[in-house]
Formats: structure tokens, C-alpha cells, sequence
């Protein structure tokens, strides 16, 4: 597993609205810094949904960016869906909340699946984008800064799965509502490093 891009975005406003956003984002060269809010110089407007120290970096995997190339028929570039990682080898689908990234500054932990939202929509071009990028159990996701420092495009990653009991990004994802979780996958909510946000949402 490696690093195959670094995305960074300036605010910019959505097409047709007045509201600012940082989902534009596009691939950097050079090493960036990583704080426990994020990169560096990357755009966050919506901190009421976006950002913080729970979900300070957005990523996908290689395989995430594979299948929408083919669902979308066209070739996705790193950032086309505003996250600020793309790492080779990972398919979010598979992944779990407190699986771990390692490299060799920085070390993320995964709090989070990426929830999609109108302004992705708006992104896309489709009004309907996000309830079609729910279903197909694609999302990304959220990171926790473990630990800082700078990192790079091309740099290795060390995957450490969560040995605790297991929350899928696909049950974050797509059906996160205390009446639709099984005991064990609301047990596993409340014993892993998710979210604040998420974990919210179980006592609402």
C-alpha cells in the first residue's frame, strides 16, 4: 500500500449557490503538513458536517476510485469527490472503524464513513448523485490524526486492522440508526473510536 496522491482544496463557491466549499480539490506535489485538524492549507467551511479532530482527513481507496470510473464511465482523478488522500491497495468497503494507517511520519486511525450530502450532488452535476453513491457502499473515509507530521505522495502505508468488535464503513454508511443496528454492531459502536458526530446519533 502506498500514497498515490495528496489533495488540497481553496474555498470555492458551488455553482448556483452562495455558500462556499472545500470539495474542489486537486493533487499536490511536495511533502504536506498533518495537524490533528487535517492538511495543512486544505479548505473546511462546513465544520458543522466536515472537519474537526474526528474526521480531520477524508480518503479514499484505489479500488473506491476503480469502481466509480467504471460506474460513472469516465476516468475519477484523486480529489474528484473532495477527499484529501487516495491510497493504493484499500478498498473502503472492506474497511473498519479503528483500523489503522501507518506511514512514516504520520498514523491515522478510520472514525467514520463519508455520509454523502447535496453538495456532493452539487459536485457531480446529478441532484440525485447522493442516495445512488449511498447504495453502492463506496464511500471513503473519515480519519482521526493519531499521529503528525509531514507526508508524501508515493510513501508506504502499514495497515493495521481494529481488533476490537468490528463496525463495517458500509453499516456507518448506509443504515446508522439505532433502530436499524444489531445488538452486536451497537455494541460495536459504542467500544470503537468512532465519530463524535456518529455516536451522537445513537442517543438522538
Amino acid at each position: 500500500m502506498k500514497i498515490q496522491a495528496i489533495c488540497l482544496a481553496d474555498a470555492q463557491i458551488l455553482p448556483g449557490k452562495t455558500s462556499k466549499t472545500g470539495i474542489f480539490k486537486h493533487p499536490v506535489n511536495g511533502a504536506v503538513m498533518v495537524d490533528r485538524e487535517g492538511l495543512v492549507g486544505d479548505a473546511v467551511c462546513n465544520r458543522k458536517h466536515h472537519g474537526g479532530p474526528d474526521q480531520a482527513i477524508y480518503a479514499m481507496g484505489s479500488a473506491d476510485l476503480d469502481y466509480w470510473s467504471h460506474d460513472l464511465g469516465l476516468t475519477v482523478e484523486p480529489g474528484f469527490f473532495g477527499e484529501n488522500l487516495v491510497i493504493d491497495g484499500i478498498d473502503s468497503a472492506k474497511l473498519h472503524v479503528g483500523d489503522r494507517l501507518t506511514m512514516q511520519e504520520v498514523e491515522l486511525e478510520v472514525t467514520a464513513a463519508r455520509i454523502p450530502c447535496a453538495t456532493l450532488s452539487a459536485r457531480i452535476g446529478d441532484p440525485d448523485f447522493a442516495p445512488r453513491f449511498k447504495a453502492a457502499g463506496q464511500p471513503g473515509f473519515y480519519c482521526r490524526v493519531l499521529k503528525g507530521g509531514f507526508l508524501q505522495a508515493g510513501e508506504a502505508v502499514e495497515f493495521t486492522p481494529y481488533q476490537g468488535t468490528q463496525l463495517p464503513i458500509p453499516v456507518v454508511l448506509q443504515r446508522f440508526r439505532p433502530s436499524r443496528l444489531s445488538e452486536q454492531e451497537r455494541i460495536a459502536s459504542l467500544d470503537t473510536p468512532l465519530a463524535s458526530r456518529f455516536r451522537a446519533m445513537l442517543e438522538s
